[in-house]
């Protein structure tokens, strides 16, 4: 268990592939804190099974990520228990789909929120405590639209290319600190975001379901299969490693070859 009393915050870390990452740092020893929106209970029952499962220590936020002053109590949360975070998962995020004609106003403001600008709000806060151990790790997700674009999900293309500009940005301003700055980038995962965008993406190109998944979401990945969310989170537990603290500044492709074209 390299992570051994390493902490690590996860925002959208409560189903799909942020609870991977939980899953994964925490097998590798690290204290965790989840993020997300659930009801108390439900909070509670995820909470205890994490820390049942892999005897770590995890505490739950509901921050919300489109609130500057949440995020900041987020990672004081984590700050608070553990010292510092020492690895940051940018995670959290949103999609939609329409026309970018007939795209909600509110929903551009949210997804660029969420899918952006919480990752700002979060390093901003946690990397002076990083700075002064001299170690850290930060993981932001990306996708494969970071690199390429889809038609009618313009906010979320815009935030995905802004997340990999940011993880060049910080990479490069922490060089020499010990802290290496990433991005995963994935192609089609199975998740709930994915699975939730399937009837908006019916209804914007006449589809049905079938065809959205074969003809719309898999067409671009030649490998023709989704990623899993134990593979992302595989990626990201190596990231952590001493063997990959040259790798810093880069979005990682993991899309079964989509973005090889």
């Amino acid at each position: 268990m390299f992570l051994k009393d390493r902490a690590a915050a996860i925002t959208g870390s409560t189903s799909g592939i942020g609870l991977a990452y939980a899953r994964a740092l925490a097998k590798e020893g690290a204290h965790l804190v989840i993020n997300g929106i659930l009801p108390a209970d439900e909070a509670e029952t995820l909470r205890s099974e994490l820390a049942n499962e892999f005897g770590v220590k995890v505490l739950f936020s509901a921050a919300d990520m489109t609130k500057p002053e949440e995020i900041a109590g987020f990672i004081a949360q984590a700050e608070a228990e553990f010292g510092a975070v020492d690895i940051l998962v940018n995670n959290a995020g949103i999609q939609h789909v329409a026309p970018v004609d007939e795209f909600p106003l509110a929903k551009w403001d949210q997804i660029i929120a969420i899918n952006l600008s919480s990752a700002f709000h979060t390093t901003r806060a946690a990397l002076p405590k990083m700075k002064a151990k001299g170690w850290g790790r930060i993981i932001n997700t990306a996708s494969a639209h970071a690199f390429v674009a889809s038609p009618y999900k313009s906010a979320y293309v815009a935030a995905k290319h802004g997340i990999a500009g940011f993880t060049k940005t910080v990479a490069l301003e922490v060089a020499t600190k010990g802290i290496t700055v990433n991005a995963i980038a994935p192609g089609y995962v199975w998740t709930p975001l994915v699975e939730k965008q399937i009837p908006d993406t019916m209804k914007a190109r006449g589809l049905t379901k079938e065809q959205v998944i074969n003809d719309v979401l898999l067409t671009a990945q030649p490998t023709k299969e989704f990623v899993t969310v134990e593979q992302v989170a595989a990626l990201a537990v190596f990231l952590c490693t001493d063997a990959a603290k040259s790798i810093t500044g880069t979005t990682l492709p993991m899309d079964g070859g989509w973005t090889a074209a």
